[in-house]
């Protein structure tokens, strides 16, 4: 009897993930989306002039009135400014730059050298830790973690005679479920500043969102999630597993060669150079890496970030290739820097249509209208900071569920919420870090995640019945967690009152 209950439930849960499936799959392209909310802008731009809507500025008590953009100044304008519109898009340069750098490394074989060099000297009792760790590392070279670390962890769980798909399931939850924690800026880092910024610009045109917004907040984050995703791998995720009884013959893994050991030789010590200019430029009062004014904050360390991550990547990148043998002359080096460009052809199409959207937002002031206007209902309403956070960590993890790509969501969702939460006196900064929690916690049990059906194909080599059913059972634990504990982690800085970042605080005064 229990048995039937049982499977009625899961056949009802998967009917369930079959509609989200299909109601993702039903949407247009993310690069679509843009171009239709792009053109939706443009009516809704006329039509707010037409039915005179207005707002009044918090700021400047002026009167905010909606610019009709299907008009003949409006047509000028979009012509005009296309080209403009898409390169000066903030975080297109950003993002390109941080990736010639992790383009060197990732090709190099480096990054792949450090995960391995991770995950196979961690003493037993430490192995899920690490591969959870690990996971969250590796989202600072962008897919790796996906590629690499999650079928290696399966090969490494089985060779100590655990259950296979619990090492799959921890890495996934490190790499997908803590996608935004990282101890060091990877390349989410300035794509979803790069959005913040500009969404802030709506309100107030001199505002600055650094790569480094969230770093302080992330660091923490990182141990937290490593935590948490190594108990409920072992207090949960194994006991319901049990012990793996399928027919998949034991892997080798491989360890470091002598010419991969002296690679990293070479990296470490390209890294003590750095770090040794790095300290010379800021200790000294007047450090070469210091501001004008003798700060850190403002300086080109802090402000540059991505120019140090494209230099740092780089550098150790070209010492471990040209050290291990893998790279043998600049050309090597130019083929992994064109490859790693070659993987934001979809990006840079998406760009495009975004950028039109956002200046056209911006331009016809409906941003502004929607931000006060809806600052003024949330007022009303008597909700505190807190439970405003919890339900936006809501929305976004329920968004995510429909539409995969972190950057594609946040450039819809940024310049409706930013300037909406800066009205209440909340930084961007803050709404940044909040989307990212809401965005990470429901990535593993998202149908609509890029690398989703990757995951149930690696499963399958040791469960060939596994299915999308499988795969969200086995990660909602790992999903539930991760948002109790996340969003306790963002009340407790919150009361403190801490910093999010470099210079990056809680509140902001209009």
């Amino acid at each position: 009897m229990q048995k039937k209950e049982k499977r009625k439930k899961i056949s009802f849960f998967n009917r369930i993930l079959s509609w989200v499936e299909i109601a993702g799959n039903a949407l247009p392209h993310p690069a679509t989306l843009f171009a239709l909310f792009a053109l939706a802008t443009l009516v809704l731009s006329g039509l707010a002039h037409f039915l005179g809507w207005q707002a009044i500025h918090p700021g400047t008590e002026a009167l905010i009135k909606p610019v009709n953009l299907i008009s003949t100044d409006g047509l000028h304008k979009i012509i005009l400014n296309m080209v403009s519109n898409f390169t000066g898009f903030a975080p297109l340069g950003i993002v390109m730059v941080a990736m010639l750098g992790i383009g060197i490394a990732e090709s190099s074989g480096l990054i792949n050298a450090v995960i391995r060099l991770l995950v196979l000297s961690a003493p037993k009792h430490l192995l899920t830790f690490i591969i959870v760790f690990s996971g969250v590392l590796s989202n600072m070279a962008s897919d790796i973690g996906y590629v690499l670390l999650i079928p290696l962890a399966g090969v490494i769980f089985m060779a100590v005679d655990r259950h296979p798909v619990a090492g799959m399931a921890a890495a996934f939850a490190g790499v997908s479920g803590g996608f935004s924690a990282n101890i060091s800026i990877g390349t989410i880092d300035p794509l979803l500043a790069g959005l913040s910024e500009e969404a802030a610009r709506i309100l107030d045109p001199t505002y600055t969102v650094n790569p480094t917004a969230n770093y302080y907040f992330m660091v923490v984050s990182t141990l937290i999630i490593s935590l948490t995703g190594t108990w409920v791998t072992e207090k949960i995720i194994e006991p319901r597993l049990g012990k793996y009884k399928g027919d998949a013959v034991k892997e080798k893994i491989y360890k470091l060669s002598h010419s991969e050991k002296k690679g990293l030789i070479y990296s470490l010590i390209a890294a003590a150079f750095i770090f040794a200019a790095v300290l010379a430029g800021v200790l000294p009062e007047n450090g070469f890496l210091r501001a004008t004014d003798g700060g850190i904050l403002n300086s080109p360390l802090i402000k540059g970030v991505v120019a140090m991550l494209f230099l740092v990547s780089g550098l150790m990148g070209l010492a471990y290739g040209f050290g291990s043998g893998k790279f043998k002359n600049d050309t090597d080096v130019v083929n992994g820097m064109t490859e790693a460009m070659k993987t934001l052809g979809l990006y840079l199409v998406l760009v495009f249509f975004a950028a039109q959207f956002v200046a056209y937002f911006k331009w016809s002031n409906l941003g502004v209208i929607f931000a006060i206007n809806g600052a003024d209902t949330l007022r009303a309403s008597g909700l505190g900071v807190i439970p405003l956070m919890i339900l936006f960590i809501i929305l976004s993890a329920s968004i995510n569920m429909l539409m995969g790509s972190a950057s594609a969501k946040w450039a819809l969702m940024a310049p409706i919420f930013i300037p909406m939460f800066m009205l209440l006196g909340y930084s961007p900064e803050l709404t940044q870090v909040v989307y990212r929690i809401g965005d990470s916690v429901s990535n593993i049990i998202s149908p609509m995640m890029s690398f989703f059906a990757l995951i149930i194909a690696y499963i399958q080599k040791y469960e060939r019945n596994t299915g999308i059913g499988t795969i969200i059972a086995t990660m909602l634990p790992y999903s539930i967690a991760f948002f109790f504990v996340w969003t306790a982690l963002l009340i407790v800085w919150i009361f403190i009152g801490l910093p999010l970042g470099p210079g990056a605080g809680l509140y902001y005064s209009l």
